[in-house]
C-alpha cells in the first residue's frame, strides 16, 4: 500500500474500534526517542517519513507528521503527494502533539494508541486532561501494526556479547552493587530498568538489535538480592549465560517483565514514569507504592570512570585517523575521479574499518553535498545521492563504535571556490565552536547555561539551528545518550538538564543550515573535568577529546577575536602532533600544512 492507502486503511479501524483520533510516536516498548529496531517504525511507514523523530497523528479528516527543525527540508521532500500534512515542531502557531491530541479528541469521544510505546507519565496525563471532556483512552490496540500487518518486520534476533572489563572497568557484579546501594538510599525494594541502555551497562552486555547502536532489547529488575534480565533467550549463548549467573543475574522471558510485576505486593518500585511504558505500569499492583525518579543507572552511565575515559580517548585517536586519511583523499582527489555522496560516505566506512577494535558505524554517515546538507539529518539514497564537484562545501557528521569507545564528529569541508559569505557563515559556526570548547564555569552549571556561548554567533545575525548544540555520547552504546545536553530554552520536567559535573562526555556542534543552499557544522566531542578551586568555587572546564583539523581554506579570521585564533592554533598543534605518529610521509605533509598557525 502507498502511504494514502495506509492512511485510509487506519481510520477503517479506527472506526470499526469507535477511535475518533489516533496517536503514533516513534517510540518504541522501552520510550527510545530516536533510533528503534525497524519493526517499531509505525510512524514512518503510515506517514512515508523515514526521519528518526516525530509522530504521526490521524484524525477522520487529517493526517499529520510531527517533527523538529532537523527534519523540516526532508520531511517536506517525502511528504509531498500525500495527504500527510507537516506540523513544525517548535515554530509559531504550530500546536505540538499533546496540544493537538487534547484539542482533536472531541468530547465524549476516544483517543487511541498503543500503551506499549506511550510512557505511563504522557498516558496519564492525556486521560486525566479528556476527563474535562468526558472523553476516553484506549491502550490496548496496535492499529498501526494491524494496518502493517504481515510485512511488518520482525523483532531482531541477533545474539548478545560481553564486553569485558578492560573496557569497562567495572565487573557486572560491581555495578549492581552501586544499583543497590543507591536503592538502599532510596528506600526502594525493586528497581524496574526499562530504558536499552540501562540493561546493557548493568550487566556489561552489547548487542545488535539497532543498526549502529550495539544493544539488545531487554529489560532489568534488581532487588536487594536478586537481578534478573529479561531477554529473548535465543540471544544467549550458553557461555553468556553462565558469566551472568556467576553474577548473580536471572535469565527470563522477555515478555515475562508484567507478568512479574504482577506479582509484587506492598513493595516501593522504582520506576520512571517518563521511561516507563503505560502497559507496564498497568501491571504493577495498586497495592505497591511508585517511587516515581529517574534510574540511578542514567547518572552511573553519563559519569565515565577513569578506565572508560582512558578507553575513549584511545578510540578518538583512532577516528581521528580515518577521519585525517579521509580529508586528504577527499581533498586530493575531489575533481579529478568520479566522486558521489555515497562513494565518500563508503570510503569513511572503509578507513574506519582499519582501524583496531573497530565494530560499526555509530550511526549512519551523513554526507551532504551543498543544499542536501541543509537537512541536518540527511541520509543520501540511489534518488538523491549528489555528484561531489572541486567547488562548495560537503558536510560528513559520522561516527565509529570500538571496543573501547564511541565517537562522533562532523567536519564541513570547503571542496574549492566558495563565497566570502560562505566563510562568513563557517567561521561564524566555528567561533560558537570554539567558544564553548574554551568555557570555563563553576560546579552546578547545566549544558542550558552554556549553549548560548555556541549559538550567540548565529543569534548575532539573526539565524538559528533549530536543535540542541550538544549530547552526551554513551560508552560502547549510543551515540545519543543522556541526560546531559547542551540545548537551549527551560528544560521539560520529563527531560531534566542536570549540571555537567567531571567525567560526562558533551558533543560541541553548532551550525547553519539554509534550506536548499548549505549546511555548515563543526563538532568535536568534550570531556568535563576540574580546573581551578578557589574562594569563589570549584571551577570545571573541558577537555577535548576529538583531534581532526578544522578545514582552514573556509576560515575568514576577521571574525575571530585574538583568543579564538590562539586557542584554535594550539589545538591544530595537538592534533598534528597525536595524528602525525599513524600517518605515511604524504598524509603527515598534508596535515602538517592543514593545521599550520593563523593570524
Amino acid at each position: 500500500m502507498k502511504v494514502n492507502e495506509r492512511i485510509a486503511e487506519l481510520r477503517k479501524r479506527m472506526k470499526k474500534n469507535g477511535i475518533d483520533i489516533y496517536y503514533v510516536p516513534n517510540e518504541d516498548d522501552h520510550l527510545s526517542e530516536e533510533y528503534t529496531a525497524d519493526y517499531f517504525k509505525c510512524k514512518s511507514y503510515l506517514s512515508g517519513f523515514s526521519g528518526d523523530y516525530g509522530c504521526t497523528i490521524v484524525t477522520d479528516k487529517e493526517a499529520g507528521l510531527w517533527t523538529d527543525g532537523r527534519y523540516f527540508t526532508q520531511a517536506e521532500d517525502e511528504l509531498k503527494g500525500t495527504c500527510v500534512k507537516l506540523f513544525r515542531l517548535r515554530q509559531a502557531g504550530v500546536p505540538s502533539p499533546i496540544e493537538y491530541l487534547l484539542a482533536n479528541t472531541p468530547n465524549n469521544g476516544t483517543l487511541g494508541f498503543d500503551g506499549h510505546v506511550v510512557s505511563t507519565a504522557v498516558a496519564s496525563m492525556l486521560k486525566n486532561a479528556l476527563q474535562q471532556k468526558k472523553a476516553k483512552t484506549v491502550t490496548s490496540l496496535d492499529l498501526a501494526g494491524e494496518v502493517w500487518g504481515q510485512d511488518r518486520p520482525a523483532m531482531p534476533k541477533d545474539s548478545i556479547y560481553v564486553l569485558p572489563k578492560k573496557y569497562t572497568g567495572e565487573s557486572a557484579s560491581q555495578r549492581i552493587s552501586k544499583v543497590r546501594e543507591k536503592m538502599k538510599a532510596a528506600h526502594a525494594d525493586v528497581l524496574v530498568l526499562t530504558q536499552l541502555e540501562d540493561p546493557c551497562w548493568l550487566f556489561n552486555i552489547r548487542g545488535n538489535d539497532i543498526a549502529c547502536t550495539p544493544i539488545a532489547y531487554a529489560f532489568a529488575l534488581v532487588t536487594d538480592k536478586k537481578a534478573f534480565y529479561y531477554i529473548d533467550k535465543s540471544k544467549v549463548s550458553g557461555i553468556i549465560a553462565k558469566e551472568l549467573e556467576a553474577d548473580g543475574i536471572t535469565l527470563r522471558p522477555y515478555e515475562s517483565l508484567g507478568s512479574d510485576l504482577a506479582k509484587l505486593k506492598n513493595k516501593t518500585v522504582w520506576a520512571d514514569l517518563n521511561t516507563l511504558n503505560a502497559s507496564l505500569s498497568a501491571e504493577i499492583d495498586k497495592s505497591n507504592q511508585i517511587y516515581n525518579h529517574a534510574s540511578p543507572v542514567g547518572m552511573f552511565r553519563a559519569v565515565k570512570n577513569n578506565k572508560e575515559i582512558a578507553n575513549t580517548k584511545n578510540a578518538h585517536i583512532k577516528d581521528g585517523v580515518a577521519m585525517v586519511k579521509f580529508l586528504y583523499w577527499i581533498k586530493n582527489h575531489v575533481g579529478r575521479i568520479e566522486m558521489s555522496e555515497i562513494s565518500a560516505a563508503d570510503k569513511l566506512y572503509a578507513l574506519r574499518a582499519e582501524q583496531k577494535d573497530y565494530i560499526e558505524p555509530s550511526f549512519p554517515t551523513i554526507a551532504g553535498y551543498k543544499g542536501n546538507a541543509a537537512m541536518m539529518h540527511y541520509s543520501a539514497s540511489d534518488k538523491s545521492n549528489a555528484k561531489i564537484n572541486a567547488e562548495g562545501f560537503l558536510l560528513v557528521d559520522s561516527g565509529g563504535t570500538y571496543y573501547d569507545g564511541t565517537t562522533d564528529i562532523t567536519r564541513t569541508i570547503a571542496l574549492g571556490k566558495i563565497s566570502d559569505e560562505d566563510k562568513m557563515y563557517f567561521t561564524k559556526v566555528l567561533k560558537g565552536h570554539l567558544d564553548l570548547m574554551m568555557a570555563k564555569f563553576l560546579e552546578g552549571t547545566t549544558g542550558c547555561n552554556l549553549d548560548i556561548l555556541a549559538r550567540g554567533p548565529m543569534w548575532n545575525i539573526d539565524i538559528d539551528y533549530q536543535c540542541g548544540t550538544g549530547h552526551g555520547v554513551g560508552h560502547v552504546l549510543s551515540v545519543h545518550e543522556g541526560p546531559q545536553g547542551i540545548r537551549w530554552g527551560v528544560p521539560p520536567m520529563s527531560r531534566p538538564n542536570p549540571p555537567l559535573v567531571p567525567g560526562m562526555i558533551v558533543t560541541d556542534e553548532p551550525g547553519v543550515y539554509l534550506p536548499h543552499k548549505l549546511g555548515i557544522r563543526t563538532e568535536n566531542e568534550l570531556l568535563v573535568v576540574k580546573g581551578k578551586k578557589n574562594f569563589y568555587g570549584q571551577f570545571l572546564q573541558f577537555d577535548v577529546l576529538t583531534f581532526v583539523p578544522i578545514d582552514l581554506d573556509a576560515v575568514d579570521s576577521r571574525y575571530l577575536n585574538k583568543d579564538e585564533i590562539d586557542y584554535l592554533n594550539a589545538y591544530h598543534a595537538e592534533v598534528y602532533k597525536k595524528i602525525s605518529p599513524f600517518l605515511n610521509a604524504k598524509e603527515k605533509a598534508w596535515l602538517k600544512k592543514a593545521t599550520r598557525k593563523i593570524a
